[in-house]
């Protein structure tokens, strides 16, 4: 296994912070951080000539700097990149909501940018790529990776390679992942504190705590999101997680874990109460993530599941309406064995695709770009920015200046995460060392969330019988909707709970029974499949 290598220049210089809500620090360190040294030839941009003119379509990822921009192509961190790697970058924002619906209207349109950078998931093997990939849409990309983006190969881990490949080639630039528990349970620590209640363990600590914030006046305590996004922690809880990384073996047969009648039924219960005492809101259902973000800067809700790494983003847009707030990672809550959190993810975050009709000199200008993003000099400009500006540097060490503000930290987000397209997503160690809060979030998402998180058994290539029958069919982060739209009706009262193993002969009878039978047929001949620890 190759080793992991992990991106900063924080080893190769020291690093101060201009005064700011973050905190501040001086981190030193002693040697220089693995995975920066650049070979020459493969992390210099395409130097000299006119601009490669190079169209992307990426995620808006529900970023309000990038939403708020009526062209991000114009912004001074999209000019700059493209300056550093002599790049002219047209980028084309899609709604994270409808992201897979927009490339897939892509495909049929055949209106394809040179780069497409999706969501996590979305794999040359999976169902939303695939057809794509076989039609030759996109670049095979092992030639293009030897010959300019070598430090992309010294720094992703052979695992995630594996992610993506279709018959033995590489397809895609993956985002990678050191951690694969990344998704938490954050609170608002000073709202909890005025309930007098410890830290929850327990679903049912849990509930107490939400119902003596809603005592205390907090709105909605829970923040729920549509489909269960970024909301299905008490699935995690009792193991029932209805995703395409969760099937388990029972009897003879390989099934979703949503098979567990009794686990599932104590689940949707649970989600039944939170509605029936409101303790999520009232039209839950319909939640999109732009009133979901609001509802927790505003303090409407106190409690929400999210990205670990993502906590800075939170501790400083809640201030702008209470200045006071405390945001902290808590452990998620325990079902009845004794475990809990959330989907264990894959090697892989967001892939990027180049597509096949570039050119030669094209094709090699978007690796060099890809390229520079792994390198020192990469590093240093999607976490810091631009020298003289973000920040300026002094006998060797940098100072940053650390938003003040949501606005600028949404700025420093889309920048340092969502712009770049290869680095470890798992925590950005670099930039959050350079803040006491950002150490908090290092410290938090160490003890906390990677002790954490639910897995099974999973297939890649991803099954085909999920694609054949698209309303039953599992899918990385999506639930099928059969499932999802009688898991609504249950928890709304409109369907009795008692009712799940009704659900399931429906899912099996409208598809499920191929699914099963090509789980089970793959796992027993050792197909591609994945088996948990």
């Amino acid at each position: 296994m190759k080793g992991w290598k992990k991106t900063g220049i924080i080893g190769m210089m020291a690093v101060t912070v201009l005064a700011g809500c973050s905190g501040g620090g001086t981190p030193e360190a002693s040697k220089p951080a693995e995975g920066t040294q650049t070979s020459p030839a493969a992390s210099e941009p395409s130097a000299g000539g006119k601009p490669v003119k190079i169209t992307v379509a990426m995620s808006d990822a529900l970023n309000k700097y990038a939403l708020a921009s009526s062209n991000i192509s114009a912004s001074k961190w999209v000019k700059k990149l493209g300056e550093l790697t002599n790049t002219e970058l047209d980028i084309r924002l899609l709604p994270h909501a409808d992201i897979k619906s927009k490339i897939a209207l892509m495909f049929a349109s055949k209106d394809i940018p040179d780069v497409v950078h999706t969501i996590q998931g979305m794999y040359p093997v999976g169902t939303d790529m695939i057809g794509a990939v076989k039609g030759g849409k996109f670049l095979a990309l092992d030639d293009l990776l030897a010959e300019h983006g070598q430090d992309i190969l010294k720094a992703v881990p052979e695992e995630a390679w594996d992610e993506v490949r279709y018959n033995g080639k590489i397809y895609a630039i993956p985002e990678y992942l050191s951690v694969q528990s990344r998704r938490a349970t954050f609170i608002r620590k000073d709202l909890l504190d005025a309930t007098g209640l410890p830290v929850p363990q327990t679903v049912d600590d849990f509930l107490n705590v939400l119902r003596a914030l809603k005592k205390n006046g907090v709105q909605q305590p829970y923040a729920f999101r549509e489909k269960f996004a970024f909301s299905d922690v008490i699935f995690g809880a009792y193991d029932v997680l209805p995703y395409s990384t969760m099937y388990e073996k029972i009897d003879d047969q390989i099934v979703p874990k949503f098979f567990k009648v009794e686990a599932m039924q104590k689940a949707l219960q649970v989600y039944k109460t939170m509605y029936d005492e409101g303790l999520i809101a009232k039209d839950f259902a319909n939640v999109d993530g732009n009133r979901w973000t609001n509802d927790i800067n505003t303090g409407k809700s106190a409690v929400w599941n999210h990205n670990g790494n993502l906590m800075a983003n939170w501790v400083n847009s809640t201030k702008a309406a209470s200045p006071d707030a405390v945001v902290s990672i808590i452990p998620s809550p325990v079902g009845d064995d004794g475990q809990g959190g959330m989907t264990k993810f894959t090697y892989t975050g967001g892939l990027t695709y180049i597509n096949s009709e570039v050119g030669a000199e094209k094709a090699a200008a978007i690796m060099k770009f890809l390229n520079f993003q792994i390198t020192e000099a990469g590093d240093r400009f999607f976490n810091f920015g631009i020298e003289g500006d973000t920040y300026t540097v002094q006998d060797g060490k940098v100072s940053y200046k650390h938003p003040e503000t949501p606005e600028e930290t949404y700025e420093e987000s889309f920048r340092s995460s969502i712009f770049r397209f290869v680095e470890d997503q798992a925590l950005n160690r670099t930039l959050l060392s350079t803040s006491e809060t950002g150490r908090t979030v290092i410290e938090q998402f160490d003890s906390i969330v990677t002790k954490e998180g639910r897995e099974g058994i999973s297939f890649l290539p991803e099954l085909e019988a999920s694609a054949k029958h698209p309303d039953v069919g599992m899918k990385f982060s999506d639930m099928p909707p059969l499932i999802l739209d009688h898991m609504l009706k249950m928890i709304y009262g409109k369907e009795p709970i008692s009712d799940w193993p009704k659900v399931i002969e429906e899912w099996k009878a409208k598809g499920g029974n191929d699914i099963i039978k090509e789980a089970t047929d793959r796992y027993n001949a050792k197909d591609g499949v994945k088996i948990a620890n």
